[in-house]
């Protein structure tokens, strides 16, 4: 009896204990992260306030960093769980509710209202979860672990600028994994490049306030090549016969140029007889949906450099908009190629210059626009589908 009253007493202790110190962690902040920050004139009193109770790397955060959903699962899973019927309820509502400012927003800058809505409703649930981890210790993490070492690096100069403004204090500096902060999550550059101060307050608080961080979104945007009046894209049939060959970016042409190839709208609305340029995207292969993309979702795309994010940034703003849900099916994904298999595509591919985006063993829009262009040069078949027969090809080189 005495000895398990003495061991609930230690798990007890355990439990309340507070986590040991990294001492090498501890020596990287001192010896790394101080003289980087000095140099751009940091005072060591804000500093160490900056990172006061931060004695170890935050093991969350390489473990989201290494699965991010929009990167590591097919284009509809993560729509699946992205536009979800209370998202698009939600963001009808506001919309409503909020409605002059939408407006307002959107007369100042020329950024469609439900795609803004359509971003605050991705990154933080309508300003639910803005994110509760210190920008601090996730930034030193990144950067101590050698994961996103540039982007790490910069981002805490930035950050530091942050504090220094007094917008915030060390003590609610919070943020995502990757210190993306506020209503609309941006990061730290982003905020000092972006952020504006709607409210004339004189604070540019996209934390607090959700009209600064709305404003801040369009302003983003607009600078980003945001081109009022147009459309992100739509889901759209390709016409029996269309020459594969022509999907992807490489491939941009006059809306009304697509139409008179035959490409109309897979709900039965109207494509716009536009100049606008465009090109057709595959997210999940040729045998799936179709897109015929615009530069604004490549706007979208600067604040997520992900083209699932980006459609399901454009398709939610679509649904609060009150349109329809993708009329197409998406196809089965399970190819015959392991994940190592998966890999050495895609790094091939890139080696011979068919861009794939990341080596990463996920097939997004990228990796199918690279099959069918290695499939063009080679004389084969535009079927776009990766496999261990295409992957022995590829192995032989162009």
């Amino acid at each position: 009896m005495r000895k398990t009253f003495i061991a609930a007493l230690l798990a007890v202790a355990a439990i309340a204990a507070p986590a040991q110190a990294d001492a090498k962690f501890e020596a990287f902040i001192e010896n790394t992260v101080w003289p980087l920050v000095k140099k751009q004139g940091v005072a060591r009193g804000l500093f160490d306030k900056a990172f006061a109770g931060i004695a170890e790397p935050d093991a969350s955060v390489l473990k989201l960093a290494g699965n991010q959903p929009e990167f590591t699962s097919t284009t509809s899973a993560y729509l699946e769980k992205a536009v979800t019927p209370i998202r698009i309820e939600t963001g009808q509502q506001m919309k409503a509710r909020e409605a002059a400012l939408l407006s307002a927003i959107e007369k100042k800058y020329g950024v469609d209202r439900h795609i803004l809505l359509g971003i605050w409703g991705m990154e933080s649930n309508f300003g639910k979860d803005k994110g509760s981890m210190k920008v601090m210790q996730s930034l030193a993490t990144l950067l101590y672990a050698g994961r996103k070492r540039d982007y790490a690096r910069e981002q805490i100069v930035a950050a530091f600028k942050i504090l220094k403004s007094g917008v915030r204090t060390p003590e609610n500096f919070t943020g995502s994994w990757a210190a993306a902060m506020g209503h609309t999550q941006f990061i730290p550059t982003s905020y000092i490049s972006r952020a504006v101060d709607w409210t004339g307050d004189g604070v540019r608080d996209i934390w607090g306030s959700k009209e600064d961080a709305l404003a801040s979104t369009a302003n983003y945007l607009n600078k980003s090549g945001w081109i009022p009046g147009l459309s992100w894209g739509w889901e759209i049939d390709l016409p029996k016969g269309f020459e594969r060959a022509l999907i992807g970016r490489t491939n941009r042409k006059p809306i009304l140029a697509w139409i008179g190839m035959g490409i109309v709208r897979a709900d039965g609305g109207k494509l716009p007889k536009s100049d606008a340029r465009a090109f057709v995207m595959v997210p999940q292969g040729v045998n799936g949906p179709a897109f015929l993309v615009t530069k604004n979702f490549e706007a979208i795309m600067t604040y997520n450099i992900s083209h699932s994010y980006a459609l399901a940034v454009g398709h939610l703003a679509d649904r609060i908009r009150g349109g329809g849900a993708i009329v197409g099916n998406w196809p089965d994904t399970s190819f015959d190629l392991s994940y190592e298999q998966r890999l050495e595509l895609q790094r091939r591919l890139n080696n011979l210059g068919f861009d794939t985006g990341l080596v990463d063993g996920r097939f997004g829009a990228r990796t199918y626009e690279a099959i069918i262009a290695y499939q063009k040069r080679v004389g084969l078949p535009l079927d776009g589908v990766p496999s261990v027969k295409l992957l022995q090809r590829v192995k032989k080189g162009s």
